[in-house]
């Protein structure tokens, strides 16, 4: 793909920018979770893993080598596994009260598997070594 690298990018930073957004209301409680904000909950801060792994592989889709391409499968593997995790976490039913996903939780999730495609296919030349 011609512009790989780019959109991977916006989905690193659209992922970054997710968990600063609301991902559940729990009915009933004044209760928001984000991704760095789960007060009233037992949740810790699901969005740094997402962040820090958001991070490196912004950094990864930027360097044009081969060595960054393969270890960026990695991160955005994990960071879209993390985010699967966040998504069955935060939106369980816990003790009768159900959360209502937000708007911030679809993006975690349209980002990271967007993040993942573009680690799935780079655009990089090989050489021809003959």
């Amino acid at each position: 793909m011609k512009h790989s690298s780019k959109i991977g990018a916006l989905a690193s930073i659209l992922v970054i920018a997710s968990c600063f957004l609301v991902w559940v209301t729990i009915p009933g409680t004044p209760i928001q979770v984000t991704g760095f904000s789960t007060e009233g909950t037992g949740f810790g801060k699901p969005g740094i893993v997402n962040s820090f792994m958001s991070v490196i592989s912004l950094v990864l889709f930027l360097v044009p080598k081969i060595w960054a391409k393969r270890t960026n499968l990695f991160f955005a593997g994990f960071n879209l596994a993390w985010a699967f995790r966040n998504m069955i976490l935060v939106s369980t039913c816990h003790g009768g009260d159900c959360p209502e996903k937000q708007a911030g939780l679809y993006l975690l999730m349209a980002a990271s598997l967007i993040q993942m495609l573009m680690a799935v296919f780079p655009d990089i030349r090989l050489e021809n070594k003959n």
